[in-house]
């Protein structure tokens, strides 16, 4: 056991994982596969009670796909085929025949995986899964991977940081005793409750656009509801004058036959903080137009749709994740996507430094590659939020104006009288508008990481077509690694994703790239180095691109090579061959790990690497 770690402790861990939501369950999953022990303590007595977030994009269902949880959610998700579309309706129901009607619909996260851009991203679909429902199927992997180590109804209460370690007191809930920890690095998963104090850390507010409640409600919606392709309804409701949100929550059906539904409306100003649930469910069946309708309400909630982003991400030997390091309004869904993906981000460089593979410099790159890239998606969910404000606006919707003259002025995008078309294509352009919500493929996808762990190749990057919409994979450093299908020489397809093996490097080199792997060879004989190597090509190599989907976007030459690390992000790439192959591969190597190649022993197990 690592000497750094007092006698008197009663747990001795090299990682504390601090909040058992999607963070800090990913974070869990990640590290005991990783072979890097862990406790994870929770204060909640169990997992989440809120459907909360539900969208589960396709780089995320990667991640989920590499702990094994993937099929599982796939399982219990929305079927492909119920999660195509957002629809704009006027109203739900009601007496009057307008009411219920289809205003616009528009395509979603690729079309139920019909998408050709959605298929060239990724070899995984995006999913929908309430996560009431997701983290109860995330909790249960993360039990397996580590028994008796993912502790519930625990609760953080003080933590102390020194030079080599962090001690953190927990108290147990259901017994009421206390006891202590020491650990290496503690990971802050909390959503911001109580890590971000300790170690003072502030957040930036980056605005609050308006107030919500929410309704999770089980009722039968299914002669209300229609076209079973729409995944999110957004519906103009007169009665209120506010635009409200109806979106299935399952959990044994879905689309319309969904046995649960959640209701979102946004008030302007002061908001639903001064209404009582009863007035919420209230508003809800007047906005609906279901008065009488058989309902029952789990909970309701009220809530601020704003952005906020912690001044930074890192104090001393204390993380922050997901939430407690961002939040964001749920339009879009970056919210818990983002959590999972900064989970990725960071594991494999704190497996690295625990076992002295890398040096501590590199988790300096998680602040320095996650921030810029969760302020980015913070900024994408408070413009989608915006935008459908703006949409209600053009509407013509009035919440003082009375529901009568809010009919009237909904009629005039119905109207075909001339002095009504501006109106009506003004409201049918903001709908356009929010296609951005749900089909940001390259906020998703066309990021780019910049810090010591990336290493420039001094070209230039090809500005993108749309920089929200459209996705031009590309090996540029610093880029998520393209999707292709591959065939080895049995012809057994595989995706390229899966040729990245939990904490290890892999170097791709073009079907002429003998000396790239003969180079990660003498490399990996020196200094036992996390490595794999392979030739892609289409007619010769070690694995093949029977369609060129790899070929198209790889940026180097059949005798050049990219380097991949961990979290499936390309760090650096060589167009050509090399005439020093062994010394070009240990300087990229050395960079990206901050550490020499020269050493004769390993530091001791869970020590940084000095």
């Amino acid at each position: 056991m690592n000497s750094l770690i007092t006698a008197k402790t009663d747990i001795h861990v090299p990682v504390l994982i601090v909040g058992g939501g999607g963070a800090g369950l990913t974070c869990s999953m990640l590290l005991s596969q990783l072979g890097i022990e862990t406790l994870l303590v929770s204060a909640l007595p169990a997992t989440s009670s809120l459907p909360k977030a539900h969208v589960l994009n396709q780089r995320t269902m990667e991640i989920l796909d590499d702990v094994g949880v993937a099929e599982a959610i796939y399982a219990k998700s929305t079927p492909a085929e119920n999660m195509k579309a957002m629809g704009w309706y006027a109203g739900f129901a009601g007496p009057d025949p307008d009411l219920g009607r289809l205003i616009a619909k528009l395509e979603t996260w690729g079309c139920g995986y019909t998408n050709l851009n959605w298929l060239q991203a990724s070899p995984c679909r995006s999913a929908n899964l309430p996560q009431i429902r997701l983290e109860p199927i995330m909790k249960a992997r993360a039990d397996q991977l580590n028994p008796g180590k993912v502790r519930f109804h625990h609760q953080l209460t003080r933590l102390e940081q020194d030079s080599d370690g962090v001690t953190a007191w927990i108290t147990n809930h259901d017994t009421g005793d206390e006891y202590s920890v020491r650990a290496c690095y503690v990971l802050g998963c909390d959503g911001g409750r109580t890590i971000p104090r300790l170690v003072g850390i502030s957040h930036e507010g980056l605005g609050v656009i308006a107030q919500t409640a929410t309704a999770h409600v089980s009722a039968d919606l299914s002669k209300l509801a229609q076209d079973p392709d729409v995944l999110i309804r957004w519906i103009w409701c007169p009665a209120i004058g506010e635009m409200a949100v109806l979106v299935p929550m399952g959990p044994d059906h879905w689309g319309p036959d969904s046995e649960e539904w959640v209701f979102h409306v946004t008030y302007r100003g002061e908001g639903p903080k001064d209404l009582t649930d009863e007035q919420i469910e209230k508003n809800m069946r007047i906005a609906l137009g279901i008065p009488d309708l058989p309902m029952t309400v789990h909970k309701v909630t009220r809530w601020a749709l704003e952005g906020v982003l912690a001044s930074k991400f890192r104090a001393g030997r204390v993380f922050l994740v997901g939430d407690a390091a961002h939040r964001h309004p749920p339009t879009g869904g970056l919210g818990l996507t983002s959590a999972i993906q900064d989970a990725h981000n960071l594991c494999w460089k704190l497996s690295l430094v625990l076992r002295g593979e890398a040096g501590e410099s590199l988790l300096d790159t998680y602040d320095a590659e996650r921030r810029p890239v969760d302020a980015r998606n913070i900024q994408r969910s408070m413009e989608n939020s915006m935008a459908h404000m703006e949409a209600g606006a053009a509407f013509g919707l009035n919440p003082g104006a009375s529901a009568e003259e809010n009919w009237k002025q909904f009629r005039r995008i119905l109207s075909d009288k001339p002095e009504d078309a501006a109106h009506r294509s003004a409201a049918l352009r903001a709908i356009r508008q929010l296609s951005m919500e749900a089909n940001e493929l390259n906020v998703e996808y066309g990021y780019r990481y910049h810090s010591a762990a990336v290493i420039s190749d001094g070209s230039s990057l090809t500005e993108p077509t749309d920089d929200i919409r459209v996705y031009q994979p590309s090996t540029y450093p610093g880029s998520p690694l393209p999707h292709a299908w591959l065939d080895d020489e049995a012809g057994q397809r595989m995706a390229m994703k899966d040729l990245v093996k939990p904490g290890r490097f892999l170097l791709i080199a073009g079907e002429e790239g003998q000396s790239w792997c003969a180079a990660v060879s003498k490399l990996i004989a020196e200094n036992d180095l996390l490595i794999d190597a392979v030739r892609i090509g289409h007619i010769d190599g070690d694995v093949f691109d029977p369609r060129l989907a790899w070929a198209q976007f790889r940026g180097i030459s059949k005798k050049g090579a990219v380097l991949v690390r961990p979290d499936r992000v390309v760090c650096w790439r060589h167009a050509e061959a090399s005439p020093d192959p062994i010394a070009a591969l240990r300087d990229a190597l050395g960079s990206v790990l901050g550490r020499s190649f020269y050493r004769t022993t390993k530091t001791p197990e869970f020590a940084p690497a000095k």
